[in-house]
């Protein structure tokens, strides 16, 4: 989903996820909020209309956000995402590969067109791939090449190492107590070298690339040596 949002120019950091379903599945996840809606048996999806679109609307009259992605192929949110629009909150759609051929689209299925053709971005991702990251894998083939992967970990290394050489050294001390005690990076820390890599990369870094970023700093901070972190994970964290 990372790779897919800054394919599409949007770079950004995924804030807080909406999840609408007709039950609950026991599940909390961090920075995920899960509405409950009525099966779209029952009423054809009017109260998952209703919720997404009062979400919408609170968001962007709020401006408590820029960006949006929708991942949804009802075109009866036209209106509100119209409306959100209008209010200066940029709205993206999740697609799959049929919107690469929009003319195509509004052939075969008009209203799913007229609906991707109203959003500011149209973000695709391929339909295994969007399955896989919904399961927590990372999508078959999208993976970087070995030498990639090296040539990314020196830049972190070097990023990650020049950050902690300016740190005063009572900092330090703060940072290494904070990770021994729960392993948790502090948010300001990790805002801060995540803003590193991206300037350095021109590009937003991919969730599992700001995994090995995290890994990165922890064996500078503990003393390992920083080359510890050799490959990609392979997982998404929550």
């Amino acid at each position: 989903m990372s790779q897919a949002l800054a394919h599409a120019g949007l770079d950004v950091d995924l804030r807080r996820i909406y999840w609408y379903a007709d039950k609950a599945d026991g599940l909390v996840i961090d920075d995920q909020i899960v509405r409950l809606v009525q099966t779209h048996d029952t009423d054809g999806g009017a109260s998952l209309l209703r919720s997404l679109g009062n979400d919408l609307r609170q968001l962007a009259e709020h401006h408590a956000c820029e960006h949006v992605l929708i991942a949804s192929d009802d075109e009866r949110f036209l209106g509100g995402i119209d409306h959100a629009q209008l209010s200066g909150l940029g709205v993206h759609l999740l697609a799959d590969e049929a919107a690469r051929n929009m003319q195509q689209l509004f052939r075969s299925d008009p209203g799913w067109a007229r609906l991707l053709a109203q959003a500011d971005r149209r973000v695709v991702v391929n339909a295994q791939a969007l399955t896989d990251v919904l399961q927590g894998k990372m999508p078959a083939g999208s993976g970087q090449s070995q030498e990639e992967v090296q040539e990314l970990r020196a830049t972190m290394v070097e990023v990650v190492q020049a950050w902690w050489d300016e740190e005063p050294e009572d900092l330090r001390e703060d940072l290494r107590d904070a990770l021994n005690v729960s392993r948790g990076i502090p948010q300001e820390v990790d805002r801060q070298l995540l803003l590193r890599m991206r300037q350095r990369l021109s590009r937003a870094l991919s969730l599992p690339e700001k995994k090995m970023m995290r890994e990165t700093l922890r064996n500078v901070v503990t003393g390992l040596s920083p080359e510890t972190v050799t490959e990609m994970p392979s997982d998404i964290e929550a």
